[in-house]
């Protein structure tokens, strides 16, 4: 069974306040490079850490958790704020509520390591679905393996363990509950740099930039990819010449029907 985020919520606001968190917030926002026309979409939104320092610099946020009680309260946090131009939606990271092409900038803090490798890649699919061509992502988050298969998975691992110790007795219990979470199979499953260029160039996307945090956090950006001339020109519908001879000859040619203000077929 999966986590109840509802019963989470001072948790997640006490975090989002952390200095660490901020620092990251403020990367997040500089990279993401906002503009007053930017659609926005906030991917695992929480208690706003992201939307609220967006919000004031685009036309809009879309602010999207699984959380009902996260978003309840991002809502009244906007009002606080007098933001008029940011909306919640309870969704999931794989099937965002959004048409086709239509946000121009979509950013997340801290939410795909809770996904299995096989859900990121649907995520990562379903974002350049909703983005439009050129527009970017920017993801802050885990970025590491807890097979410790590389040496800055095994560096971030034993800082975390030390870290643990030093807290006495506390610690150590922490430590023991998510070790069992991970022989479990429900610890949190974060990727490494290289999972994540592999998975956005399967995409679709351009310009990735990666730049790994001194701690266990990384952050992402990139852009879908713009179509070149020659893919819009295969991608546009072909009529063939037997058809574009039998619209000459019965006069329904495009250039005659858009022309025409009847609906009627003429006789051949």
């Amino acid at each position: 069974m999966g986590k109840d985020w509802d019963q989470h919520v001072l948790e997640a606001e006490q975090l989002a306040r952390s200095d660490g968190f901020e620092q990251l917030r403020d990367e997040i926002v500089r990279l993401a490079r906002p503009r007053p026309d930017d659609v926005v979409v906030d991917v695992g939104a929480g208690t706003g850490l992201l939307t609220l320092a967006l919000a004031p610099r685009v036309a809009r946020v879309l602010a999207i958790d699984i959380s009902a009680a996260m978003l309840d309260y991002l809502e009244m946090k906007t009002e606080a704020a007098d933001l008029d131009n940011v909306q919640t939606a309870l969704a999931n990271a794989v099937d965002l509520p959004l048409e086709d092409g239509s946000a121009s900038l979509v950013v997340s803090n801290y939410c795909y390591h809770h996904l299995s490798d096989d859900d990121k890649e649907r995520a990562i699919v379903d974002v350049f679905r909703v983005l439009r061509p050129g527009g970017r992502i920017v993801v802050g988050d885990m970025m590491f393996r807890v097979e410790m298969a590389d040496r800055r998975s095994r560096h971030v691992i034993a800082s975390k363990v030390r870290a643990f110790l030093r807290r006495g007795p506390a610690g150590l219990l922490r430590l023991l509950k998510n070790a069992l979470r991970l022989l479990l199979g429900r610890w949190e499953q974060p990727a490494d740099a290289k999972w994540w260029r592999r998975a956005l160039e399967r995409a679709g996307s351009t310009d990735i930039r990666i730049r790994l945090l001194e701690h266990e956090g990384g952050i992402i950006s990139a852009r879908r990819a713009v179509p070149t001339r020659r893919e819009q020109r295969r991608r546009r519908p072909r009529i063939s010449r037997g058809t574009a001879n039998l619209l000459a000859s019965t006069d329904r040619s495009p250039q005659r029907i858009l022309a025409s203000d009847s609906s009627e077929v003429p006789a051949v």
